[in-house]
């Protein structure tokens, strides 16, 4: 794979950082800050910033700052209902269009998730190459363009309320093992069933974090 370019990796350096919580809800940070934070120059840290506000990681205000907003579990809940339709879809279209190399870098990420990875950063990266995945092998512009943010806010607010990381990360490795196993037979009855499981859960997760008994 060919190495980022600077806006990339500062897109990634600073999502990661919300995503985390190194940058915390509700607080405002500022360029100069996020550049110290990521060793890159103003240009792509802005143009990282851009993007993010875009997929509503952050809120830019001009000569305030860049404001983090809080993940909330009416946004999380109301983000799920779009995910779960689009989702659906990016899977159907995927089983029929997914090329060879794609269902060969599926494999590779099925193998990651049986991996048992405990660790919360290297799961995430994991988990956010399972999602782009998916929606490339889609090979729909617009859809993709649909997902990026409803994929990275229910991450973030998914990894923010972990409580028992180690069974919450087996589950999510065998509903997204699931996905990518039936997309790479070509099966898209089951496909579609996975990313209905997996959408389940994320709800039930959400609904959970006000309710544990839930």
């Amino acid at each position: 794979m060919p190495e980022p370019n600077k806006t990339d990796r500062a897109y990634q350096a600073i999502e990661s950082m919300i995503t985390f919580q190194e940058l915390a809800p509700g607080s405002l940070v500022s360029e100069s800050m996020l550049m110290e934070r990521t060793g890159l120059g103003r240009t792509p840290v802005r143009e990282a910033l851009q993007r993010l506000a875009r997929e509503r990681m952050v809120e830019i205000h001009p000569n305030r700052g860049v404001f983090v907003p809080p993940a909330s579990i009416e946004a999380q809940l109301k983000l799920l209902e779009l995910r779960r339709t689009l989702e659906a879809l990016a899977v159907r279209l995927a089983t029929h269009r997914a090329l060879a190399e794609q269902k060969r870098q599926m494999l590779e990420v099925i193998e990651q998730f049986s991996d048992d990875v405990l660790d919360v950063r290297s799961f995430g990266a994991i988990l956010k190459r399972a999602h782009a995945l998916i929606v490339d092998a889609a090979h729909n512009e617009y859809l993709s363009v649909a997902m990026a943010p409803l994929q990275g806010l229910s991450r973030r607010f998914w990894f923010a309320h972990l409580k028992d990381p180690e069974s919450e990360l087996r589950t999510a490795s065998r509903l997204h093992g699931d996905i990518l196993g039936a997309i790479c037979r070509g099966d898209e009855t089951e496909a579609v069933t996975a990313s209905t499981r997996l959408n389940d859960y994320l709800v039930d997760f959400a609904y959970a974090t006000l309710n544990p008994s839930y």
